[in-house]
Formats: structure tokens, C-alpha cells, sequence
């Protein structure tokens, strides 16, 4: 999966809880009117339920429902940009622009990060990185 859409999916679920709802909801929705505008609708009337849902499992401190719509959205936002690819572009101006701005600090780092798991048998080696994996220059 992109990095731009794991971010963006998590940032989401996080922004759509936030006083900015409206507008990230609004800047949500545009991502679609431009990529899918028949589910532009669509999108926003799911993003009204999940935000319900978020609100929901926060106060109940159901930590696996939020990661659940997390990957539900993620899985929505990496079909955009497999329709139009030029949508991961714009996906991540929303991210920077609109999303991550309006989180606090723990939701931006939470959706800033990178979850590595592998597992290895026999005289397998796992090599596994956040970023290039030779370092700075690609050497």
C-alpha cells in the first residue's frame, strides 16, 4: 500500500474528530468530486457515519473498532489513486494541507508512523527500513 494513502487513511479517521470536521470532511470530499464524482455523496454521508463510530470507540476506549475503520478508509483511499494516479498528488497535499494540521500531537504521530512486522524461517534474512533501506544517496 502507499505510504501517502497509510498516512492519509489515518490522519482521516483522526481529523474527522476534531472541531475542523466540516472542512475536512469538505477537502475529503473533493478528493473524490475530482477522482470518483459519482461518490462524492457517498463519501461524505460514510464520513458523517464514521465519524459517529470514532466518536463511539474512543469513549469506550475500543482502541481495534478505530483501527478497523482505519484500514477501511485506507483500503477506499488507495482505490482513488489506483482509478486515477495522479490522485496521490492531491491525496497528499490534503494530508499536509488539511489533515495533519488539525491533529494533536499524538494522532500526527500515530499517523506519521511506520508499523514493520516480518517473519523469518530457516536461514531467511529480513532487512526492513521506515525509508531507503541503503541510507541517504541510495548508495
Amino acid at each position: 500500500m502507499d505510504p501517502v494513502v497509510v498516512m492519509a487513511g489515518t490522519a482521516l479517521v483522526g481529523a474527522i474528530v476534531t472541531d475542523a470536521y466540516q472542512h475536512v470532511r469538505g477537502a475529503a470530499a473533493a478528493l473524490w468530486r475530482r477522482g470518483d464524482p459519482e461518490q462524492a455523496a457517498a463519501v461524505e454521508r460514510d464520513l458523517d457515519e464514521t465519524r459517529a463510530r470514532v466518536l463511539a470507540a474512543r469513549a469506550d476506549g475500543d482502541r481495534e473498532t478505530e483501527e478497523a475503520i482505519v484500514g477501511g478508509w485506507r483500503l477506499r483511499l488507495q482505490d482513488l489513486v489506483r482509478q486515477d494516479p495522479a490522485a496521490a498528488q492531491e491525496l497528499q497535499l490534503v494530508l499536509d494541507e488539511e489533515l495533519l494540521p488539525v491533529l494533536d500531537a499524538a494522532d500526527r504521530d500515530r499517523a506519521r508512523s511506520v508499523d514493520l512486522r516480518a517473519t523469518a524461517s530457516g536461514n531467511a534474512r529480513v532487512y526492513q527500513a521506515g525509508r531507503d533501506i541503503r541510507g541517504a544517496g541510495g548508495r
